[in-house]
């Protein structure tokens, strides 16, 4: 039995616009809320990620992830990606947005002292970075997270033709659709490319850090996790044989995680317990 569990709750995030989160908050209550960030193309029910939940409030822990407000979701239709015009004009500095009106809305919910810890998933691994100076936060883990927020741009002649014709392309490999990118998105990251450093914010980082990354992931490669690791100043966790996802999919239809997944949530619920 939970303390208190909300499915599909509402917060107001980038451009006023709103979009579901879960919270779930357990009897044995440790005291620490784990915000959970997903990446580029996900959501909030992606794959494994209700199992995470599950394991993390088991241990005690509360545990709250949210559909950044531009993914593409709806509040009718979180899963999947129905507006593909609300996915057109997200930016890299509207999803640290999103987050931080999402840590304005927990206490609205939480009525007893807690302390927050970030876990970010690939891209949301760079938004929980570049939020780490934030007063409520105490400790991150990142899990396949990018180093860089500027080499997910193109370069040459492929950036001036994005810019020429305003919109570019991204093939979904799950869904087959062809997800739009604004060239507003480019034009966010040079107006507030200090903000957007996540290299520069690895280095003024003064809270503990976990840096986790799959051997095998082909997506955002062991390198980034590498140079994170290099910033902090912080040994980076390998986990063997282990993809982008940490060999997770959607659909799961599993009542389990796979291993890879589950030794990478122990590890993180050990870090988060210990600082």
């Amino acid at each position: 039995m939970t303390k208190f569990s909300l499915t599909n709750a509402l917060f107001t995030g980038f451009k006023e616009r709103k979009s579901p989160f879960d919270l779930e908050i357990p009897d044995s209550f440790n005291g620490k809320v784990i915000v959970f960030c997903h990446g580029f193309m996900g959501y909030k029910d992606w794959g494994c990620w209700n199992l995470v939940q599950e394991h993390f409030v088991n241990l005690g822990f509360g545990f709250c992830k949210y559909n950044v407000s531009h993914n593409g979701g709806t509040v009718e239709n979180p899963i999947d990606f129905s507006d593909l015009d609300s996915f057109a004009q997200n930016t890299y500095s509207g999803e640290i947005e999103d987050l931080n009106a999402l840590l304005a809305t927990l206490p609205l919910h939480i009525k007893m002292p807690y302390e927050v810890c970030l876990i970010g998933h690939s891209r949301g691994g760079g938004t929980v970075l570049l939020s780490s100076h934030l007063p409520a936060v105490k400790a991150i883990s990142t899990w396949a997270a990018i180093s860089s927020i500027e080499k997910r741009f193109p370069k040459g002649f492929e950036l001036t033709r994005w810019k020429n014709e305003g919109v570019r392309y991204v093939r979904n490999g799950r869904t087959h659709q062809e997800m739009p990118q604004l060239y507003r998105l480019y034009e966010d990251f040079v107006a507030n490319a200090e903000r957007l450093n996540i290299q520069l914010a690895c280095e003024k980082m003064t809270i503990p850090a976990l840096i986790i990354h799959g051997e095998k992931d082909s997506s955002v490669t062991l390198s980034e996790g590498e140079s994170l690791c290099h910033w902090l100043n912080v040994g980076l966790v390998r986990i063997e044989n282990a993809d982008h996802t940490f060999c997770s999919s959607q659909p799961w239809k599993n009542s389990k995680m796979p291993n890879e997944l589950m030794e990478v949530c122990k590890i993180t619920a050990d870090f988060f317990l210990t600082h």
